[in-house]
């Protein structure tokens, strides 16, 4: 595989540039917030059932929200910790197959993915978990952000063992402020977050879009390494991984559809299409997929279909009707065509956990669990 120069190396990692100021495709202001559908005599996020104030938020019992529960039990039932993560065979292919280019990637990738978690976090803390009235989805919220400082953590430990040399590390794990290519998706998700403007809907289809677009990628790049044998640590925390980031975004595309009053579907649809630019940009320009081997034009392709799934999960048409281009993403289901519960990528489910929540609401549980849910690689 054909290697770039050092100077060439350096100019991708746009380090030494200054952040570059947000543009069009990275600002809620752009959006339409006029257009709903659903229930139009809704006029606030407050008259939403799921929003609204209620006194039996604090008593669990009885489960009102039957799918949103399963979505808990189903997060639940998928429990792991980083110390579940074998990293002793991973320094060997560090050291011995992997160029620089390869490494270069890697610890980008990894950087964007140490800061993006603490994102999401924010958001719940700040925003979703304050404003979600319903016991069930604040079951689910709680342990979303378990999870994510899980994943964090994973993160921050495979950037320690990679990276040795303390002055690169702490560049990684101030990726926010240092590097601007992880900086503008950054900015997109934390605008979102401080928006006071926006709608609980339009905040549930943009980090939706983080969590199943801006992440898409990146996973489909690191189960390119995986295909060709190397890293299996980061490889195998990349599976535990991002199954749970398609239960959580599943988890968003059902609230949206428990919403009665929801944005318009061409909202829908330009939130995600900024989605799909920046992250676009960030595989085939910034931090271009080229470097371990990857094609960009199917990546972006790979993008788009991501983003289509994710319409449709969110009631919409498909807009870019793009195919699944990755053979290998076939193999990689987060919710599709192999049942999550009964073929796992993993052994790490609580198996009792989820056999007692199908046996006491097996009908409800067999509804969330099918159909119209998000996947990275299921095709229609």
């Amino acid at each position: 595989m054909m290697s770039l120069s050092e100077p060439e190396l350096k100019n991708l990692s746009l380090d030494s540039k200054p952040a570059e100021p947000t543009n069009h495709i990275s600002s809620c202001s752009s959006i339409d917030r006029t257009r709903f559908v659903g229930n139009l005599n809704i006029t606030s996020d407050d008259q939403e059932p799921l929003l609204k104030e209620d006194g039996h938020r604090f008593v669990l019992f009885p489960i009102k929200y039957h799918e949103i529960w399963a979505s808990y039990k189903r997060a639940e039932a998928s429990f792991w910790t980083a110390e579940e993560i074998d990293l002793s065979k991973d320094m060997h292919d560090w050291d011995n197959k992997l160029n620089a280019d390869e490494k270069h990637f890697i610890k980008h990738v990894l950087a964007f993915f140490a800061a993006s978690d603490g994102i999401v976090n924010e958001n719940l803390i700040e925003r979703f978990s304050g404003e979600v009235q319903v016991a069930e989805a604040r079951c689910f919220y709680g342990f979303q952000i378990m999870m994510e400082n899980i994943h964090s953590e994973v993160y921050s430990l495979l950037i320690d063992t990679y990276v040795r040399e303390p002055t690169e590390r702490a560049h990684l794990f101030d990726a926010i402020d240092t590097i601007p290519c992880i900086r503008k998706k950054a900015d997109w998700a934390l605008t979102w977050i401080s928006d006071k403007k926006s709608t609980f809907g339009e905040r549930l289809i943009a980090f939706a879009a983080v969590e199943g677009i801006f992440f898409s990628g990146s996973f489909a790049s690191i189960f390119w390494l995986k295909k060709r044998g190397l890293m299996p640590g980061l490889t195998f925390s990349n599976e535990l991984i991002s199954r749970d980031e398609g239960l959580h975004t599943d988890f968003a595309c059902l609230l949206f559809t428990h919403l009665e009053r929801r944005p318009h579907p061409d909202t829908v649809q330009a939130i995600i299409a900024q989605a799909v630019e920046i992250e676009k940009e960030f595989l085939s320009d910034a931090l271009p997929c080229k470097l371990i081997g990857m094609n960009a034009d199917l990546m972006c392709q790979y993008i788009e279909f991501v983003a289509d799934r994710l319409l449709v999960a969110l009631g919409n048409e498909k807009f870019y009707n793009a195919t699944n281009p990755f053979d290998f993403m076939e193999m990689i289901s987060l919710s599709g065509k192999t049942n999550f519960f009964e073929k796992r990528v993993s052994d790490y489910a609580k198996a009792g956990v989820m056999t007692r929540s199908r046996g006491e609401d097996g009908a409800e549980a067999k509804e969330a669990g099918g159909g119209g849910m998000f996947s990275l690689d299921e095709d229609f």
